[in-house]
């Protein structure tokens, strides 16, 4: 799992984050939310977020929003940019009823 925090926060204010704690199991992260329909760096934060979130040998689905189209696009790069070759993978899975997308990350 990674071993430091993304915490600096691009001028996001007071947004609620996706989950206030540790899931030591497979779990799913909200990214479809209002909040980050018009603010993509912020639903590519709190994704990495729920990652660093989610123990060695567990997944998290990320479930973005529709706004901003295929993850492929732009979320790709930026887990790929953070997590490198720390053991965390990802896959897609598919696009939901209403829109938006699921990614799914393994960690360890």
């Amino acid at each position: 799992m990674a071993s430091h925090s993304h915490d600096h926060d691009h001028g996001h204010g007071e947004t609620e984050p996706v989950t206030d704690r540790t899931h030591d199991n497979s779990w799913s992260a909200n990214l479809e939310k209002p909040q980050y329909a018009d603010d993509r760096s912020l639903l590519e934060q709190h994704a990495i977020e729920a990652i660093e979130q989610t123990t060695d040998g567990h997944h998290v689905n990320l479930v973005t929003h529709e706004a901003h189209g295929h993850p492929e696009t732009y979320l790709y790069d930026t887990l790929s940019d953070r997590f490198g070759d720390s053991g965390v993978r990802w896959e897609y899975v598919e696009q939901c009823g209403c829109g938006g997308h699921v990614v799914r990350a393994y960690v360890g």
